[in-house]
C-alpha cells in the first residue's frame, strides 16, 4: 500500500469522522443506523479500510447530510494511484475542503517540498484572507458549492508544516504572481509582506524568478514535487500526479534549470517589496 494511498485514505476517514460527530453520532448510533458492525465504522474513519462508494451513500444519508455524497465521492476518486488524471469536476463536486485535507496529509507524510508557481501565491505562503479569495473565485467559475471557511482553515493548518524541523520547503515564484491581483489591493499588500519575511527563513527557501531573466527552460505551469516520489501539476480541468521515475525525473530538471535563474535572500526581498510599492493604498 502506498504511502500516497493511504495519505488520501485517511484524508477520506477523517472527513466521515467529522460528519458523523456534527450530526451527534457516536459509531455504535450510526452503525445501527445503516445495519453494520460498528467495527466497519471505526475501520472506516481511521483509514483502515477502504470504502465502497455504495457505504460513504449510506453514510452520508445515515448522518442527514445527502449532499455530502459528493464529496465523499470525489474523495473515494483520490484515491486510485494509478489513476493520473484526477478531473476537479469530481474532485471539488462537494467543494474545496476534501482536496485541503489530502493537500494537509500529503505536506505532513514529505520530507522535502519542491514548486513552482508562475501567477499566484503558494497555498503553503497565503494568507487566510488571499486564501478566501481564491476559493471563492475558484468555486464561482466551477459552479461548486464553495466550503470556503472549512478549505482556508484546512489550508492555514497545512501551514504548520513550515515550522517542523524536518521538513523543507524550496519554491520558486515567478514575479508575475506579485502584480497578479486577484483579490482587493490590501489583501495583496498584506500577502505580499507575508512573502516579503519568508524570504530567509530557515527551512523555506524562496526564489522569485525576476522579469526579463534569462532562462534554461521557461516556466510553462505551476507544479509541486514530493519528495521524489510525486509530482502533482494543476491544469485548469483536472490535475495530474505523476508518479513514474522518468516523470519525476523531468520535473527535477525542469525546476533545478529555473532555480538557476531564481533570485535569493536580499536581492528577492527587493523584487517583492517593488511590488509592494506599485500597490495602490490611497
Amino acid at each position: 500500500m502506498t504511502t500516497d494511498f493511504q495519505t488520501a485514505r485517511e484524508a477520506l476517514g477523517a472527513r466521515l469522522r467529522e460528519l458523523r460527530a456534527e450530526a451527534g453520532l457516536d459509531g455504535k448510533d450510526l452503525a445501527s443506523k445503516i445495519g453494520w458492525q460498528p467495527s466497519k465504522v471505526s475501520r472506516l474513519q481511521n483509514g483502515k479500510q477502504t470504502p465502497a462508494r455504495e457505504d460513504l451513500t449510506a453514510w452520508a444519508h445515515a448522518i442527514g447530510r445527502p449532499e455530502a455524497e459528493a464529496e465523499l465521492h470525489g474523495l473515494l476518486a483520490g484515491l486510485d494511484m494509478k489513476q493520473r488524471h484526477r478531473s476537479w469536476r469530481r474532485q471539488l463536486a462537494g467543494g474545496h475542503r476534501g482536496r485541503q485535507e489530502i493537500a494537509v496529509r500529503q505536506t505532513n507524510a514529505t520530507k522535502t517540498i519542491r514548486g513552482l508557481e508562475v501567477s499566484r501565491v503558494p497555498g503553503l505562503f497565503q494568507t487566510p484572507e488571499y486564501a478566501r479569495v481564491i476559493f471563492d473565485a475558484n468555486a464561482e467559475f466551477r459552479g461548486i458549492s464553495p466550503t470556503t471557511e472549512a478549505a482556508v482553515e484546512a489550508r492555514m493548518r497545512r501551514q504548520e508544516a513550515l515550522y517542523d524541523p524536518e521538513k523543507t520547503f524550496r519554491f520558486l515564484v515567478c514575479e508575475a504572481a506579485l502584480y497578479h491581483r486577484s483579490c482587493p489591493v490590501d489583501v495583496m499588500a498584506e500577502q505580499l509582506d507575508r512573502l516579503y519575511n519568508l524570504v530567509g527563513q530557515r527551512r523555506v527557501e524562496l526564489g522569485i524568478l525576476p522579469f526579463g531573466a534569462q532562462l534554461r527552460r521557461t516556466a510553462p505551469h505551476a507544479f509541486w514535487i514530493y519528495d521524489r516520489r510525486l509530482v502533482i501539476v494543476e491544469t485548469i480541468s483536472e490535475e495530474l500526479w505523476l508518479t513514474g521515475d522518468e516523470d519525476i525525473a523531468l520535473y527535477e530538471r525542469a525546476w533545478d534549470w529555473l532555480a538557476e535563474s531564481a533570485e535569493y535572500g536580499a536581492p528577492a526581498r527587493r523584487l517583492i517589496g517593488r511590488a509592494r510599492r506599485s500597490l495602490d493604498l490611497t
